[in-house]
Order: structure tokens, then sequence, then C-alpha cells
């Protein structure tokens, strides 16, 4: 793949030349997806789905005041105008360029790519690069959108998409777990050549789904999944409003709802939830685990505060844990995500065929304690999620029976067994923690200030849910 890691420098690169335009780094990629898909509809022989008249050469073929205002119009005509994906990716789009030099610097460039290297290697892991480049920018705030791809891998590996399996992330970001478990799909079918052709087709137009809330970042996952060979309904909305329930049932959900109260658009108005509550995860959880077929199992990326709040968040603990078999939770190192105090989980959960008394007992592995502190310094990969995995299991659904095959390893061991009763005692609380940090002597590191303050606002925005909850259930009318 070196050539297409080539690419996605040189492509990042040119962000630099952009500066004095005023551009940030979330616009660049999004100008950079609007020209990128004009110039891949070229290259991959596509064109036809672009009205005549609109297309790479179109652009290419102008210079300087001219070029620029042709794009604005090019713009406004593909999201109004054109059809299908190509005018939901254009829709309400404009241009953050202002100087004509620019455009002309970044359409030469783009067209003097190695592209037919580029096609070689998968168009679709060069934007995939273009957007974890993006994500691993500090500056760009994109992190939110982007689940490091070790971990997607990780949680793809251990539920295993099948074929004829319908596979939703209600919080698609820019796409990549959906992809990931295409990816994976393609693997176990020789790149779905080993199916039927009923089913190739269901593989390519449904069986991959899903809800994006914020508009630039559904653009990418659109453009994401496109490269990709994807055409099923990736929406733009809220899954936490009267949107969600458009969402078919799933047979996999793969998901990593946005941390914090302030991404994700006010407080959650869907009417059909059986615990109202303004804390996000938890909405988000109810959505998913009532969203699996019987039978059907989710790995979710999800906060601390989720694993303790009480009140309104110990009932929904309690409902899933009846619902569904939790049977692993899986504790993250910590500065894996752009919010370096964010501490998170994966919680691995399978619907019962009844609606009571699912789960058995709850496995813990924490990843946390001892672990390196992960950033650009230290990047999370493969390696990392080796023996988690091992002791995982090869059954994706954690039966009762693959469950006995698991091993217990103790206080000083990193993967421990717990009672649905013992866990019923401590108020339904899974932040369960049983390793001592030996790092520096025994003593925990310091973090630095903004690790604190963040770990700070998180414990805030728990304790002001809850109460937010209490006013709630005492009918007092509560403020956004």
């Amino acid at each position: 793949m070196t050539t297409t890691h080539d690419i996605v420098q040189k492509l990042w690169n040119l962000c630099n030349v952009l500066r004095d335009d005023g551009i940030t780094y979330h616009e660049y990629v999004t100008e950079l997806t609007y020209l990128l898909f004009l110039k891949m509809a070229k290259e991959t022989g596509t064109e036809s789905q672009i009205p005549a008249g609109y297309r790479w050469d179109d652009l290419a073929s102008k210079d300087g005041v001219d070029q620029l205002n042709f794009y604005r119009k090019l713009q406004v005509y593909l999201g109004t105008e054109a059809s299908g994906r190509v005018q939901v990716i254009f829709a309400n789009a404009s241009t953050a360029l202002r100087q004509p030099k620019n455009l002309k610097k970044l359409v030469e460039s783009i067209d003097a790519l190695d592209w037919y290297s580029a096609r070689q290697e998968g168009l679709g892991d060069l934007y995939e690069g273009l957007l974890e480049k993006n994500a691993n920018e500090k500056k760009s705030g994109a992190g939110q959108y982007f689940t490091p791809r070790a971990l997607i891998e990780c949680m793809v590996r251990l539920i295993k998409p099948q074929p004829k399996e319908l596979v939703q992330d209600p919080a698609a970001g820019t796409g990549g777990f959906l992809i990931m478990a295409d990816r994976y799909v393609k693997e176990l079918t020789d790149d779905l050549f080993d199916l039927p052709e009923a089913v190739q087709t269901f593989q390519r137009k449904e069986a991959f789904y899903g809800m994006e809330l914020v508009p630039d970042t559904h653009r990418l996952a659109l453009m994401n999944a496109m490269l990709h060979g994807i055409e099923g309904d990736l929406l733009l909305g809220d899954t936490l409003s009267p949107d969600g329930t458009t969402l078919p049932k799933a047979d996999v959900i793969l998901t990593n709802p946005p941390f914090g109260t302030k991404q994700g658009g006010g407080i959650p108005t869907r009417d059909d939830f059986t615990f109202p509550t303004s804390n996000k995860q938890l909405a988000f959880l109810q959505h998913i685990y009532r969203g699996l077929k019987p039978g059907g199992r989710a790995a979710v990326v999800l906060p601390d505060n989720v694993l303790f709040e009480g009140n309104v968040g110990r009932q929904i603990r309690a409902d899933l844990m009846d619902k569904c078999n939790l049977h692993t939770i899986l504790r993250l190192p910590t500065g894996i995500f752009y919010a370096q105090g964010v501490k998170t989980n994966v919680l691995f959960f399978t619907r019962g065929k009844t609606d009571k008394g699912n789960t058995k007992e709850v496995w813990v592995y924490d990843l946390r304690t001892n672990m390196p502190q992960f950033g650009k310094r230290t990047l999370l990969t493969h390696k990392h999620f080796e023996e988690f995995e091992a002791a995982y299991g090869e059954d994706p659904k954690g039966a009762a029976e693959s469950l006995t095959q698991r091993v217990d390893t103790g206080e000083k061991g990193r993967f421990r067994k717990y009672s649905r009763e013992w866990v019923a005692e401590r108020g339904d609380s899974l932040d369960i923690i049983w390793l001592k940090d030996e790092s520096n002597g025994g003593t925990e590191d310091l973090p630095d200030p903004e690790e604190l303050a963040q770990e700070a606002l998180g414990e805030l925005e728990a304790a002001m849910n809850e109460l937010h909850g209490i006013l709630e259930e005492l009918g007092a009318e509560v403020e956004a």
C-alpha cells in the first residue's frame, strides 16, 4: 500500500497551501471530497452518473476566476439537479476556497497523482487514509467521528458479521464500522464471488446501513461507502429523534456513539424509549439493544459514566442485562480518542429470545490499567488486542457453553468473571476495577492538566444528567 500512503501524504500536504485562504482541516477534507468524487468518477469510468458538462475535465479545462465561478456553479447544480448519491454528496455544498490560484493548485495536484497505482491498491483505502489523517490531527476536531482502525478491526473480528445479515451503525460517523464489516464478509466469501447472485446484490445494496447527524460527516461517509462498493442506506438524521425509529432491526450493530453532551443536537426526542433520559450515551444504548433482532449481537463503545451512572442509568443497565446477554466488557486504554480524559469501554451483548434474565455472568477484560498512554507517540495497533481476542474466544454471541471455555485469571490477571447476582448487589454498577496501577512504583502518574480537566468535566456532566433525571421524575421542567 506504499502508493496509497504516498498519495494520502501528498493530498494532506496540500492543506498547508490553503492556510492562507483560511481553510480549516475539516473544510479541507470536505473540499477534497467534492474534487476527488469528480476525479475518481473519471478514473473508474463511472462519469455517466454525473450530468454532462459538470464533470472533472469540464472543471480542469478552466482557469482563474472562471474556474472558481464554474466550480461554485457545479456544486449548486449537482446538489439540486443530479440524482442518487451524486445529489446527496453535493447537497447544500459550498466551497470554502476564495482564491482561484488555490483551486487551480488542488486540481493540478490531484490530476498529477499516480491514479493507475491508486486504482490497483483501492481508491476506498486512499480515501479512508485521508479520513484517518484528518482524525489524527488534533486541531481538526474530527477524532470524534473516527474510531481507531485497530479497535474497529478487533470489534468486527469478534462479532463476525456474516453474509445475509443486516449490519447497522446508528452513529455512522465516516462509516468505518460498516466499511470494516463489509471487508470482513468479502474476505470470507472471495470478494462475494462464493455467494449466489441474489445474496451478492443484497450485500451491496441492503446489508449495511446507518444514520449520521452531521451533514459534512454524512457526506464523507457516503463517499467512503461508495468507494468501497456499499450502496445501503446511509441516512442523514438524528437516531435519538423519531428518525431513529425508521432504522430496521439488525442482526449486528457496531457503533461508537458521540461522547459528551455538546455533540448530537440537544436532548433526545425519541418517544418510544422505556427510560427517557437526557444522557445521549444511555439513549443510544437503549436504541441499540432494542434495535437488535432476537439472537442479534452488538459491540458498542461507551464511556465509563454509562457503567456507573445512577437513577435512570441503573434502570437501563438492568433492562439491558434482562433483554440481552451482556457477556463481555472491554475496558479500553486512555488516549485513543480525541478527548484524552475520556475513559471508554466496549460492551459486547446478544439479544435474548425472551426479555428476562438473559445475563447470567459478565466477563470484564482490563486493557486500561498498567497500559501505555496512547496517542501520536504510542499508536494503538492490532497487537494490543491479541490477548483479549484469544481470551474472548471464537463465539461471537457469548453463548453459555462458550463462556465455560474462558479462564478467570484472578485478581492479578486482566480477565475476570462476575455473576449477575454480584453485579446486582453493587447497584448494577458495571464499573469494575480490581488491578492496582503499578506505574511509577505503585503510584499513578499525575495526568496532564487537559486530561484532568476532561475527566472532571465528564464527572460533572454525569452528575448534571443524574440531577436532570431526578427533576424530570419529580415533574419539574428542565431547561436544555
